[in-house]
């Protein structure tokens, strides 16, 4: 009679993929000269991104730094967290969705111009129309932003936002309703890989569950579905009164 050894599965839970915490190890990594800290929570200036992050959602003493951080009665978005304690509100749920560049062709755009400072009252004008996700005055300051102009006019926009160490979120992907079916998008897409790509890091996107036009976009030109995640819009406990008292 022989015996057939069988491993033994393992005890130790699989260390969390830097990704599943992407603005805490962006804020806490590259982007640290921007953040805002307090404890175990971080933030970016509120001119440059909305996001703030815990280092661990489920860790209560990280929830009592983001209130010191930003305040109470103060809503603010949080991502990687299910639920909040006690004393909280969950103003709204949302579900998201994290691609990750496993084939995708990267290539500068020739006719992609880089955007600044300057250009930023005409970047929030077409944030505005076509409403790709928040962008405030500063956000171009999270890298780089490209875009590509019909007659002087801006019609899309693709840039880099959160970047933890070794990887880059491109994000604020858009295109003027008069010049969908182009293709700008996906140029510009490219483009920013392509710079992501020169400096070692890997692109990766976020999506909303719900927009499936974009989600089977990204797909078809070499993004893979890693996770599905979740971000609350919360209310810290109290009030904005105890703030200013």
């Amino acid at each position: 009679m022989s015996t057939v050894a069988r491993p033994t599965p393992s005890q130790i839970p699989a260390a969390p993929h830097i990704l599943d915490n992407a603005a805490w190890a962006a804020l806490t990594g590259p982007h640290a000269h921007l953040a805002e800290r307090v404890g175990r929570a971080a933030r970016y200036p509120q001119d440059v991104s909305p996001f703030t992050a815990l280092a661990d959602p489920a860790d209560p003493r990280a929830w009592d730094d983001l209130a010191a951080l930003v305040g109470p009665g103060t809503v603010t978005p949080v991502t990687g967290a299910k639920s909040v304690p006690e004393g909280w509100e969950t103003v709204q749920h949302g579900q998201g969705v994290q691609l990750v560049d496993t084939s995708l062709r990267a290539e500068p755009a020739p006719e992609a111009v880089r955007l600044g400072r300057d250009d930023v009252p005409e970047i929030l004008d077409l944030i505005a129309l076509t409403e790709p996700g928040p962008f405030l005055p500063r956000t171009v300051e999270l890298g780089t932003y490209l875009g590509i102009r019909h007659r002087g006019r801006l019609v899309a926009l693709a840039g880099e936002r959160l970047r933890p160490p070794g990887w880059t979120e491109i994000s604020a992907v858009c295109t003027a309703p008069d010049h969908r079916g182009k293709g700008l998008a996906t140029r510009l897409v490219r483009a920013i890989a392509a710079g992501i790509r020169e400096r070692g890091d890997t692109p990766f996107l976020h999506a909303s569950a719900t927009n499936t036009g974009a989600i089977r976009l990204y797909e078809s030109i070499g993004f893979t579905l890693r996770r599905r995640s979740e971000f609350l819009l919360v209310r810290t406990p109290g009030t904005q009164q105890e703030q200013t008292a």
